[in-house]
C-alpha cells in the first residue's frame, strides 16, 4: 500500500499503486492524516479526539474516535491501524509513504559523487511533490509541523539542486527559477546567494548587486 502526502492525502495499492483506495468521510481522512503525520508512531485517543474535534467533541468522545477507526480499518485494512498501550499507530512497512521516498533520494543525492547524478536525483525527489503537503488538510493544526518540516526539505532540496545545476553551468536557467523563488522567501540566505551567483555568472552583475541591496535592506530591517 502506497500512501501520499506530497499533496492531496491518497492511498493506492496493487502493484505500482495502480488501484486507488477510497477513504470515505472526512473525519475519517484527517485520522489517517494524523496518524501518517506521526509516522508509525503512537497517538493518545485523548489527542485524536483533540485533533478530530476540536472544542467541540462529540458526547461520547470514545466511542465516536472507536467508530472513525473502524472506518479507516475498513478503508485500509484491520491490521494496519493498531492499538497499544500508548495509542492508535499505522502499521507502516519500507518507503510506503511518499516522505519516505523523498528523504531515501535526498540522501542518495547527498552522496553522489557527480554533480550530474546529484540533479536527476534531486529532480525525483522534488517531482514527487503533487502540490503543498496534507493539501486538503492545510488550515488543521495538527498537520503544522510536518508541514512546516516538509517544506523546509523541499527548499533545501531546491537550492542543492540549483547548486548542482550551477555547477554543471547552467547559470542563465537557474537564474530566471531562483529570482521567481527568492521572491517568495525573500529572507532565505543561502537561497538569495545562489541566486546572485546565477545572475553573476549569467552576464547579469547588475541584478545580482540589486538582489544584494534589497537582502542586506530587508535583514536590516527585520533585525
Amino acid at each position: 500500500m502506497r500512501f501520499g502526502v506530497l499533496g492531496p492525502l491518497t492511498v493506492r495499492s496493487g502493484e505500482g499503486g495502480r488501484s486507488v483506495v477510497r477513504v470515505p468521510e472526512a473525519k475519517v481522512r484527517a485520522l489517517l492524516a494524523v496518524l501518517l503525520t506521526h509516522e508509525g508512531r503512537p497517538v493518545r485517543p485523548d489527542r485524536l479526539v483533540d485533533d478530530l474535534w476540536g472544542a467541540e467533541p462529540p458526547g461520547k468522545p470514545a466511542n465516536a474516535l472507536q467508530g472513525k477507526v473502524s472506518q479507516l480499518r475498513r478503508a485500509i485494512g484491520r491490521d494496519r491501524v493498531v492499538l497499544g498501550p500508548a495509542g492508535y499507530a499505522l502499521d507502516l512497512t519500507g518507503a510506503e509513504v511518499d516522505t519516505d521516498r523523498f528523504r531515501e533520494l535526498l540522501v542518495r543525492a547527498g552522496a553522489a559523487a557527480t554533480a550530474r547524478t546529484r540533479v536527476d536525483l534531486l529532480d525525483e525527489a522534488l517531482g514527487l511533490w503533487r502540490g503543498a503537503a496534507y493539501a486538503d488538510f492545510r488550515d488543521e493544526s495538527f498537520v503544522r509541523t510536518a508541514v512546516r518540516r516538509l517544506e523546509e526539505q523541499r527548499l533545501t532540496a531546491l537550492e542543492d539542486q540549483a547548486q548542482a545545476r550551477l555547477d554543471l553551468g547552467e547559470h542563465t536557467q537557474v537564474a530566471g527559477e531562483l529570482t521567481a523563488l527568492a521572491a517568495r522567501h525573500p529572507l532565505r540566505e543561502r537561497l538569495r546567494l545562489l541566486q546572485m551567483r546565477a545572475l553573476y555568472r549569467a552576464g547579469r552583475q547588475g541584478e545580482a548587486l540589486e538582489s544584494y541591496a534589497e537582502l542586506r535592506a530587508l535583514l536590516v530591517a527585520e533585525l
